[in-house]
């Protein structure tokens, strides 16, 4: 039996199937298994994934049914350019972030945790993005969680390690989305997909 992909082992492992690991694809198999493991039935719902950044938020909603192939509903990048000053693209993101929201209705809220960076002012950026991103998220009082960027690799791709290009190669084959998506959408689409994978009931909320 040939070798099976990341992809089609989460496709056959959301349709209930049994994934058994192979001798060629232990550590896909086991990136497969762990996480679907926690939860008893599949994830059901709507999920807002959001990739924080001052001037490229990466925005993407993705329906999930049990047993059925998640599906991207919609996705964006809020572009924001360099010369517009630090508390207008705030504002940007919050709008964007709140158009979202009222726009579907979402069952949960998964965003991207800043990554330790040595620089104090880009970590106060990164921060200001993420909290304009949450304050839209909590004024509609939906449930927010955090994944770290190793932890969304581990859980989409089965590597810690993957690059923005095999990130966004594997959401898109999750998906069966045809049309290119950019990195910060893609990114932002492998957090709600980590989320899905990774949820059980009862965890806690931020």
């Amino acid at each position: 039996m040939g070798r099976k992909s990341v992809r089609d082992m989460w496709k056959a492992k959301l349709a209930g199937q049994e994934v058994p690991p192979t001798a060629h694809g232990c550590r896909a198999a086991a990136a497969v298994t762990a996480p679907m493991d926690l939860q008893r039935t599949p994830f059901d719902g709507l999920v807002l994934g959001v990739d924080p950044s001052l001037r490229g938020t990466g925005l993407a909603v993705i329906e999930f049914k049990g047993g059925k192939q998640p599906m991207m509903l919609s996705c964006a990048t809020v572009k924001v350019k360099p010369k517009v000053p630090m508390a207008e693209a705030l504002a940007e993101i919050h709008r964007s972030v709140t158009t979202m929201v009222d726009r579907f209705t979402l069952t949960h809220v998964a965003l991207e945790q800043t990554i330790y960076v040595q620089n104090f002012q880009t970590a106060q950026i990164l921060g200001a993005a993420r909290g304009a991103a949450i304050t839209a998220v909590a004024l509609h009082d939906l449930p927010i969680f955090e994944y770290a960027p190793l932890r969304v690799k581990q859980a989409v791709v089965g590597a810690g390690r993957a690059s923005k290009e095999q990130m966004a190669r594997t959401v898109m084959g999750l998906l069966g989305h045809g049309a290119q998506l950019g990195y910060d959408e893609a990114d932002a689409a492998g957090v709600a997909l980590c989320h899905a994978f990774t949820w059980r009931e009862g965890v806690k909320r931020k």
